[in-house]
């Protein structure tokens, strides 16, 4: 290790031996790399600073190169990577921001405050953009709900989710929740958010101008978080106490904050504006800087705290919620400080915009780092590793499940169909969104429970549409083709709507990327939303990457998760995802395969995670898309589902429990073109589920034929309660829909009722 004496505040330098080069989570060859950027060795500050930079959660140091390979341009892109929040144009001047983050291991110490300040941070890139949080989606995996921890984990998530986003007035419109041992000890938690604003007003996170006072605005700064982008670039140790990096969250300040912003932006006050997140002053600071190629220097004793005798490294490192940095002009400072002291909120200018390119950080005269921002910012070493796949993996793929695709009698179908509508990962999430406000600002046209979220646009006829969707059993099985598949999904369901997909905003959750398996899962990962999204036409807005989700146990499943945005012309043109009128013809469009790998039934009915993944054909994709906006807009459908977890038969049943004014009854009759378990249950790719007034059958028919898609008429849709009724074959499900209801309704709530007694 190179060692260098000289260095600003020398006299108070803290040693830097090599136990405190590791503990600060960089390599021999890292910390050399930062010797030869500044010509002698850091200070405890700028090794703090260098640490929280290139960290993965910053520096994105083994994901960079991969990222890099994923389509991030396109004609409604506004705005890629590299800035808080993607940005696409909706038409008539309306822009839509927005992304996706983790807060994976902060949950797992702190469930509530974990979730929280998740939904809290993911706003805060939202509308430091101009925009306007319209809306929040998020994506849960849990272990078991058989496990008191995991029932405790859910809880505490849940309840920070609807709280942070109840309280700030942004409605919880959609999501998804999944149950699987391998989430035991590490679950995830990424939250997606939207939001709307006239293009006119679009503001990035740039420190322009030389010399312009750049100020800390919103809550003090305290010592919770310190070192939390680190922590996310870590496993989590069983029996450490992560706490004290845990933020702590104030949703009525970010209220005050959230409005305060707007009104600067809309009267012109800011030059640019960046959440403190992740590394807090540091990154917002440098990261502002980089982007206009200036420097910054900033006196953090002119920082607002709340605690005393914090050290400049607390300061700098500290990601306590519910600030922001920005930066003004000279003479706009006066009014920048009234409009934030009319919502009650800090002011503090702090430093100011220089031309010498460098980050700057005092302490009253004391230099105390003084560090090059474009090789801070932009120069964190990036690693291509050899990835090589697991062969016991491989050899799950090889797995004889025919023995296993056989119901031997009507009772065995209707049997699995129960315990599927009761598997957790399927059954009614409405436990969960029922503590969520989904209605306020009176925009939700479709909410949770629906195939996507939509949501009116401004004062147009325009509507917003979103969902986010991933199955890590397929990544985990085979990488590519899963993560194909999560995008694919993502656009069904936006679809399905009747919206056209535009974007993705991504959440890359794997294991350590520095062993071998979990590297080829990743760049197989990468490369398959990547081909998705050129297939579709939706480039990469952005997104976040969260590695080492792994504990002593294990990794968990490689779970990358998208967030699809897509734009619906005419809000009257939406589809529901539930049938709506009796007497209505049942459609189903695509073709049922022989496949059950991976599938919900193998897993819930045969306690088996093994097989090929369904086949995805990104061709068929793209045209099935096409022919559900072609349709939505011709207002052929009824409505329209998609075919995705536990297959056809969970399909209809969905659609008939969640039918206008009750469960719906229906008689449907197929032929079998495989064994009976892959007709009803598996999860053949690029099916959806349709009903229709019977005089528009027929172009519903001539439009699939037109696109190159098989479709098939196989039902009806009769009266409010009465039979749910599915022949396939010799195979025969009967019995009262309200039966089903009542199954898929107390899922979860039957599993959650005991909470008593529940510890971490």
């Amino acid at each position: 290790m190179t060692t260098v004496t000289q260095s600003p505040a020398d006299h108070t330098r803290t040693r830097i031996t090599p136990a405190v080069v590791a503990e600060h989570g960089l390599s021999v060859s890292e910390f050399d790399q930062i010797v030869g950027i500044l010509g002698r060795e850091p200070t405890i500050e700028e090794l703090g600073i260098f640490s929280a930079m290139w960290s993965e959660h910053c520096g994105y140091k083994n994901s960079r190169p991969l990222l890099k390979t994923l389509p991030v341009e396109g004609p409604r892109l506004v705005q890629g990577p590299g800035e808080n929040a993607g940005v696409i144009d909706a038409g008539d001047g309306w822009g839509v921001a927005f992304k996706v983050e983790s807060h994976n291991h902060p949950s797992a110490v702190e469930p509530y405050q974990g979730a929280a300040t998740g939904v809290g941070g993911i706003l805060r890139d939202v509308f430091t953009m101009g925009a306007r949080p319209v809306a929040v989606l998020d994506s849960l995996r849990f272990g078991s709900l058989d496990s008191p921890r995991s029932r405790f984990l859910m809880d505490g998530v849940v309840r920070g989710i609807g709280d942070y986003g109840n309280c700030v007035g942004v409605p919880t419109v959609g999501g998804e929740t999944v149950f699987d041992p391998v989430y035991e000890k590490n679950p995830l938690v990424n939250a997606m958010c939207i939001g709307v604003l006239r293009l006119d007003r679009l503001v990035r996170g740039r420190a322009d101008g030389v010399g312009n006072p750049v100020m800390a605005v919103g809550a003090r700064t305290g010592r919770d978080g310190i070192h939390g982008a680190t922590f996310a670039s870590a496993d989590l140790d069983e029996g450490s106490d992560r706490r004290p990096q845990v933020q702590v969250g104030d949703p009525f300040t970010e209220k005050l904050l959230l409005e305060a912003t707007l009104e600067l932006i809309d009267r012109d006050l800011l030059v640019g504006i960046q959440d403190m997140g992740a590394a807090g002053l540091t990154s917002s600071a440098a990261e502002m800087a980089a982007r206009s190629g200036s420097g910054i220097d900033i006196d953090v004793d002119r920082l607002p705290v709340r605690e005393s005798g914090m050290t400049a490294y607390e300061m700098l490192l500290s990601e306590s919620q519910e600030r922001m940095l920005l930066v003004a002009r000279p003479e706009r400072v006066d009014e920048v400080t009234a409009v934030l002291g009319r919502w009650e909120l800090q002011a503090a200018v702090i430093g100011h915009v220089t031309d010498d390119g460098l980050f700057r950080v005092r302490r009253g005269a004391e230099v105390v780092a003084e560090i090059p921002v474009e090789p801070l910012v932009d120069s964190c070493p990036t690693y291509v590793r050899d990835g090589v796949e697991d062969p016991a993996i491989a050899e799950l793929r090889t797995h004889d499940l025919s023995a296993l695709a056989h119901l031997e009698t009507d009772d065995e179908a209707t049997e699995v169909l129960l315990a599927l509508l009761d598997s957790p990962s399927i059954a009614s999430r409405a436990w969960i969104y029922e503590q969520y406000d989904a209605s306020v600002q009176t925009n939700t046209a479709a909410g949770p429970g629906s195939d996507a979220a939509v949501l009116r646009l401004g004062d147009t006829e325009r509507g917003i549409a979103a969902a986010i969707d991933g199955n890590g059993r397929y990544v985990y099985l085979a990488p590519r083709t899963g993560a194909r598949i999560a995008v694919c999904e993502a656009a069904r369901n936006v679809a399905c709507s009747g919206a056209r997909p535009v974007a993705i905003t991504n959440c890359l959750n794997f294991g350590n990327p520095l062993g071998a398996a979990v590297y080829y899962q990743l760049s197989e990962a990468v490369a398959g939303i990547g081909e998705a999204c050129r297939a579709l036409g939706t480039p990469v807005s952005g997104g976040n990457v969260s590695l080492y989700n792994e504990t002593p146990s294990g990794p968990i499943y490689p779970t990358p998760v998208i967030g699809m945005v897509g734009v619906i012309e005419s809000i009257d043109q939406r589809v529901p995802s539930a049938f709506r009128g009796q007497d209505d013809v049942i459609l189903l469009v695509g073709e049922t395969r022989e496949e059950i790998g991976g599938s919900e039934y193998l897993a819930v009915i045969h306690d088996r995670v093994a097989g090929t993944p369904p086949a995805i054909d990104l061709d068929e994709a793209a045209r099935l898309v096409e022919f559900l906006v072609a349709g939505a807009a011709a207002n052929l459908f009824r409505s329209a589902h998609d075919c995705s977890d536990g297959g056809m038969a969970i399909a209809l049943a969905e659609a008939a429990i969640g039918a206008d004014g009750g469960a719906r009854s229906i008689a449907v009759e197929l032929e079998l073109r495989c064994s009976p378990a892959a007709a009803l249950f598996g999860e053949s790719q690029n099916r959806v589920l349709l009903s229709a007034d019977p005089a528009r059958v027929d172009a519903i028919g001539d439009l699939c034929v037109a696109h190159g898609l098989t479709w098939q008429r196989i039902g009806t849709v009769g009266p409010v309660g009465g039979n749910w009724r599915c022949s396939i074959g010799e195979r025969t499900i009967d019995l009262p829909v309200d039966d089903l209801r009542r199954v898929f309704e107390r899922a979860l709530p039957r599993r959650m009722e005991d909470m008593a007694g529940l510890n971490a």
